[in-house]
């Protein structure tokens, strides 16, 4: 799998990171969430991991052709907003060592890959009552 950059929300020490694959997929490259108590609001099967990222992290979509990175639904795979602005995201955990192989992630991070297409979603206004749940 090859991944192209889109860009990242970094600090010292911290990267959250947005690629686009070639596979219509979307890498993203977050903390590790340790909390118990964002975690056992969420239903993680086997195979899936919870990232935590920055909500400014979805403004890099726009170098994939997108007319905004702005959220105006959040749902699955946003799974909780948290009090800070950050999103909690559940996906398949990334495996890929060819595609793993392309980035550079500090220990207390890991990545997910999800379709383009539930990404894209969260991009279109929201016409229902579902809300974001607050951490």
């Amino acid at each position: 799998m090859q991944l192209r950059f889109l860009g990242k929300n970094s600090t010292p020490g911290d990267s959250p990171t947005l690629y686009a694959s070639d596979q219509d997929t979307y890498v993203i490259q977050g903390w590790k969430v340790y909390a118990n108590e964002l975690l056992m609001r969420l239903d993680v099967p086997d195979g899936q991991t919870v990232i935590e990222v920055p909500t400014e992290l979805f403004e890099h979509l726009t170098k994939d052709g997108l007319p905004t990175g702005e959220i105006k639904k959040y749902s699955d795979p946003i799974k909780i907003v948290t009090e800070q602005g950050t999103c909690v995201v559940q996906g398949p955990e990334m495996h890929d060592a060819e595609a793993l192989s392309q980035m550079r992630m500090p220990d207390y991070e890991t990545c997910i890959e999800v379709p383009k297409s539930s990404i894209t979603a969260l991009l279109e206004e929201d016409g229902g009552p579902d809300q974001p749940r607050a951490a």
